[in-house]
């Protein structure tokens, strides 16, 4: 039994470049729909032909429903829809073969495509004192589970991060960062036949016993800046969190899955804190 878990981001997909092809009613968020289910589809069908069992799918952008249900495989079964405590990693379980991160971007505060960690609400997000992507928080929540890495896609910024973070993961490139909202991008056709290669042969070696799931840090030490004063006001408010500095909260965790969870939890109230500033501006 070989089972694949795919995580699918919408920023590190090719062909996609600014806010406007990802945020929902933007005129271009149809297209980049479109190109994020082709790339999931890329990695679908090359974890199937490489053997695999079964292939789950997290829809993991955003409000997690964007890749186009009608069109996907239909070998493949979808996580979509949220709030969800483990977030783009929900449905990975103890037992999966290989964790595959596709369309991934890099973190908040670098020149990554439309770089951010988790929340545009966040500045910088750190685990013991170094800064983190999605990326390494996901992976560590499938290291914590006895699950390897296999292959993230994205920019250049997030594989160069990958470089380290990952070191057995095949790492594919599918657009060269110009900044926050430009790139250099390969065509849709070529980013899904790079994605299928890599797929098929981290599948590949999964099944051979050449993946080994991440090392896990016995400290989990979070903290998180904020963009402004207000939302860590609300986030405060989580238990266990000690104010740092006006924009800055921290939290001592267990393990990956409270690391998750803490990072949800401040995600959420950071979100209810920046309704509360827009509705005061409205108000005046």
């Amino acid at each position: 039994m070989t089972r694949v878990y795919l995580s699918v981001d919408m920023e590190g997909v090719a062909g996609i470049a600014t806010l406007d092809q990802i945020i929902r009613g933007g005129s271009g968020y149809p297209r980049a729909q479109e190109l994020m289910t082709g790339e999931a589809n890329a990695a679908i069908r090359a974890a199937f032909d490489a053997g695999a069992s079964e292939v789950r799918v997290s829809d993991s952008h955003g409000t997690m429903d964007n890749l186009l249900a009608e069109r996907l495989d239909p070998r493949a079964r979808l996580v979509s829809g949220g709030p969800r405590p483990s977030c783009m990693v929900a449905g990975l379980e103890r037992g999966d073969s290989v964790a595959l991160f596709i369309g991934y971007h890099a973190g908040a505060g670098t020149r990554g495509v439309l770089a951010h960690t988790f929340s545009s609400n966040f500045t910088e997000v750190r685990l013991n004192g170094e800064p983190v992507t999605e990326a390494e928080v996901n992976g560590l929540y499938a290291a914590a589970l006895g699950v390897p890495v296999g292959v993230i896609t994205g920019d250049d910024e997030i594989c160069d991060v990958a470089r380290k973070a990952f070191p057995d993961a095949t790492k594919v490139v599918v657009k060269v960062s110009h900044g926050f909202s430009s790139a250099d991008s390969v065509s849709p056709e070529a980013s899904a036949t790079a994605i299928g290669e890599a797929v098929a042969a981290a599948v590949a070696a999964a099944d051979r016993g050449d993946l080994r799931p991440g090392a896990v840090p016995e400290r989990f030490l979070l903290e998180a800046d904020f963009s402004v004063p207000l939302m860590a006001d609300y986030a405060e408010n989580v238990p266990g969190v000690r104010r740092v500095s006006g924009r800055t909260l921290s939290a001592e965790l267990d393990d990956p899955d409270g690391l998750v969870r803490m990072i949800m939890a401040w995600y959420y109230t950071a979100a209810v804190g920046a309704q509360q500033m827009a509705a005061i501006a409205h108000r005046r």
